[in-house]
């Protein structure tokens, strides 16, 4: 091998090993785990919404970052690929040469001009190094064709690299962007604190709902599980639900006077607390009502819910999230009234 090829192939070996490092098999931790404040894994404990958002992020950064690499790592290689080009062209005029000049002579041909050597000494001489100059530039020729191949995979491979990562980095924006949605369904960061699980049980469909998405009036006509009075029957659905979904502290519906859902049996109280109303004053009551929220607000289409107030807000399908104030600030129950 000379010595201009040598110092060629060596960088592009390096850049192929580098390859192999890059492309690997598919990184198992593309999703790492997170603990928990409790010291536990997701896997043990509900992921909180907080964690994730900033799990989401990390994991974007990362990839934009890996993104960056690999088109940096496929400019050098394309780089290799123009000095193998460049091999190849300055082989080109040796090579043209031979091959005309077999084409018009042939063997035979170039062995007869031969013959005008003057001893056989000088004719042996110069047949020798006529096939030695075609065997060379025949292996070199092959040699940088096969490293010129080996250079283009390469590309090829890191291509695709680039095309996983970006891949990557669409799925990590997607991902960060809906988590983000979610905390924003559910208060936001400020509201919530970030206390609140990523995830909520999906609820079965209510009774009364039409072909068009209405819902049917209904009447007080069951029996409040919570109190002596009665509920409709998409209020005791809910309630199902609700409990069916794990909240299992005190629960007020039925109220009777006043204005509002409770004394037609269309809203529930649902606390804090194992028993009674107090405000929340840890992050375990605070997470609960949380939960709890997000939980109605994620099953709101499913449930025929018209509004949920918690913790100083309202919350309206059709406009989200305000600021509330009235009779109680509802920082010690959740409210929930069906349509």
């Amino acid at each position: 091998m000379t010595a201009p090829l040598r110092r060629w192939l060596t960088p592009v070996v390096a850049a192929l090993a580098a390859l192999t490092i890059l492309v690997g098999p598919a990184p198992a931790n593309a999703a790492p785990s997170t603990p928990t404040p409790s010291g536990h894994e997701e896997d043990d404990e509900p992921k909180l919404l907080g964690d994730v958002i900033e799990a989401r992020n990390r994991a974007y950064s990362k990839a934009k970052a890996n993104l960056a690499k690999s088109r940096k790592r496929q400019l050098e290689l394309e780089m290799q690929v123009q000095r193998a080009q460049a091999e190849l062209d300055a082989l080109e005029p040796q090579v043209t040469q031979i091959a005309a000049q077999s084409y018009r002579t042939g063997r035979v041909g170039a062995i007869a001009m031969l013959l005008d050597s003057n001893t056989p000494d000088s004719f042996v001489k110069r047949a020798a190094a006529l096939d030695e100059l075609n065997m060379i530039n025949a292996a070199r020729l092959t040699e940088v064709t096969a490293i010129k191949k080996r250079a283009e995979q390469a590309k090829m491979a890191l291509d695709a690299e680039v095309r996983k990562q970006q891949k990557l980095t669409n799925d990590m924006a997607r991902q960060k962007r809906e988590a983000e949605k979610d905390l924003a369904l559910v208060g936001g960061q400020g509201f919530t604190g970030g206390l609140v699980s990523a995830t909520s049980p999906v609820a079965r469909i209510a009774p009364g709902r039409t072909a068009d998405g209405d819902w049917r009036p209904e009447s007080c006509s069951e029996n409040d599980p919570t109190t002596s009075g009665c509920i409709t029957p998409r209020t005791l659905h809910m309630y199902k639900e609700v409990k069916r979904a794990g909240f299992n502290r005190f629960v007020g519906c039925y109220r009777p006077g006043g204005p509002w859902e409770h004394p037609k049996g269309r809203a529930c109280d649902w606390s804090l607390q194992r028993s009674g109303f107090r405000p929340w004053y840890n992050n375990d009551t605070r997470m609960y009502g949380n939960n709890l929220a997000a939980f109605l607000l994620r099953n709101a289409d499913r449930l025929g819910i018209y509004y949920v107030i918690w913790n100083r807000q309202i919350w309206f399908p059709a406009t989200g999230w305000k600021s509330y104030s009235g009779p109680s600030n509802h920082t010690d129950h959740v409210h929930v009234s069906l349509l």
